[in-house]
C-alpha cells in the first residue's frame, strides 16, 4: 500500500509551530492538565497515582462508560477506544474494506477519509456537497452513485471544514438508505455537541443500527488535541472484532494518563462544550463583520456548527494570498487546495481565544495591500 504526502498535515508541519496566529485551526481551544483537574475534587490526585502499566486494548472500562453517555444505546462494549480519530480512520478502512470495493465519500473531506480507501486499492466517488446549495448534500446524488461493488458511505456531519450540520430529516433518509443497501455508514461525528443551537444536534449514527460506525474525539469540540484520545462506536460486531485485531498491529492500547485525562473529560463535558461554543459564537460575530466589512474580496456561507468555516476569496488566487499573508503578517489560513477544492476557498478556524488579535492583523494586511 502507498500513500501520498497528506497535504493538509504537511502544510501545517511547515507553518503551525512558527507562525504567531493559526488563524485556521480545526480544533478548539485548548487548556493546562491543571485546569482540567480542577474541574473535578480529588481528581489531581488521582492522576497523580495513575499506573503507568499497559492499559487494556479496547480502552479502560471507566473511559468507555463515560464514552457512553455520548450515545442513547451504546454500551462499552460497543466502544473501542483509539489513539487519535486517524487511527479509527485508517483501521476500519482496512478491517472492512478490499481492493475493488467501491466507497462514497462526504466532499470536500479530511484527506484520510478516502485516500486510505484508495490506497487499498478502492473505488472512490465523491459525494459532492456544493456551496451554491448551502453546503447540503443531495440524497438523490447519492442513488445515482451507487454501484453493485459499494459497500461504504463515509461522511462528516458536523462538517470539516464547512461547518454544514445535516438536517434531520436527511439523516433519517440516509441511515434508511444505507440498511436497505445493506451496506456500512462510516460517520466521522467528530464536531457533535459543537452545535451553535443544540436542538438541531443530530443522533449518533451508531444508535441507528448495526449499519453505523461512528467516530469521536477529544481533539475537537472538547479542545483536548493533546490527550491523542478518540473512538468509535457500533453494535457491529464484525467491525468491532476486526478493528481490535489490527489496532493489535499499530498502538495496541492507549496512554494511561491520557486516558484517565480523558475520563475526566468526558464527565465533565458540557463545562467544556460551554467554553467552547461561547468562544466560537463571538469568534463568529467578528468573522461576520470583517466579511460584511471585505464584501468584495470574501464571501462564506455561515457555519452552523463546529469551530472553522469555508469561506471564499473572490480575487486573486487563494494560495498566493494564503503565503503573501504568513509571510507578512504572521497569519495562517489554509488554502482549500489542501481539500481538493479549486474554487477559491480557504479554511477559517473559529474556535481559538486569540481570533480577534488574528482578525486584525488580517485587517492591518488588508489595509496595506488590497
Amino acid at each position: 500500500m502507498t500513500l501520498p504526502p497528506f497535504k493538509l498535515e504537511r502544510y501545517f508541519a511547515k507553518y503551525e509551530f512558527n507562525t504567531e496566529f493559526l488563524l485556521c485551526s480545526s480544533d478548539c481551544e485548548a487548556m493546562s492538565i491543571a485546569d482540567l483537574l480542577a474541574f473535578e475534587s480529588g481528581a489531581a490526585e488521582k492522576f497523580q497515582n495513575t499506573w503507568l502499566g499497559y492499559t487494556e486494548s479496547q480502552g479502560s472500562p471507566v473511559l468507555r462508560k463515560e464514552v457512553c453517555n455520548l450515545y442513547t444505546t451504546m454500551q462499552p462494549e460497543n466502544i473501542l477506544v483509539h489513539t487519535g480519530a486517524g487511527e479509527a480512520i485508517y483501521l476500519f478502512m482496512h478491517a472492512m474494506l478490499k481492493e475493488n470495493d467501491h466507497v462514497i465519500v462526504h466532499t470536500p473531506h479530511y484527506q484520510s477519509l478516502s485516500q486510505v480507501a484508495k490506497g487499498i486499492g478502492c473505488q472512490v466517488s465523491p459525494w459532492i456537497a456544493r456551496e451554491e446549495n448551502g453546503w447540503v448534500l443531495d440524497l438523490d446524488e447519492l442513488r445515482h452513485l451507487m454501484r453493485p461493488t459499494t459497500k461504504a458511505v463515509i461522511i462528516n456531519t458536523p462538517h470539516n471544514p464547512t461547518g454544514y450540520l445535516m438536517s434531520r430529516a436527511d439523516f433519517d433518509k440516509l441511515n434508511k438508505f444505507v440498511q436497505q443497501e445493506k451496506l456500512l455508514l462510516f460517520s466521522d461525528e467528530v464536531y457533535r455537541e459543537s452545535e451553535f443551537d443544540p436542538s438541531t444536534r443530530l443522533p449518533a449514527a451508531c444508535d441507528y443500527g448495526e449499519h453505523a460506525v461512528s467516530l469521536g474525539v477529544t481533539s475537537k469540540t472538547y479542545g483536548l488535541a493533546g490527550l491523542r484520545i478518540g473512538w468509535i462506536a457500533t453494535k457491529n460486531k464484525k467491525v468491532y472484532e476486526n478493528m481490535a485485531a489490527l489496532k493489535d498491529y499499530t498502538t495496541i492500547c492507549n496512554s494511561a494518563p491520557s486516558e484517565f485525562l480523558a475520563e475526566v473529560a468526558m464527565r465533565n463535558r458540557q463545562q467544556l462544550i460551554d467554553r467552547n461554543l461561547g468562544i466560537i459564537q463571538s469568534n463568529v460575530a467578528i468573522v461576520d463583520k470583517l466579511f460584511t466589512s471585505h464584501s468584495s474580496l470574501f464571501t462564506w456561507t455561515r457555519p452552523q456548527a463546529g469551530s472553522m468555516g469555508f469561506p471564499k476569496l473572490l480575487k486573486g488566487d487563494i494560495e498566493e494570498f494564503c503565503d503573501d499573508l504568513v509571510r507578512k503578517a504572521g497569519v495562517l489560513l489554509l488554502p482549500g487546495t489542501m481539500y481538493d477544492d479549486s474554487r477559491n476557498h480557504f479554511r477559517l478556524g473559529l474556535g481559538r481565544k486569540n481570533l480577534p488579535q488574528a482578525v486584525e492583523r488580517l485587517e492591518e494586511y488588508l489595509s496595506k495591500t488590497r
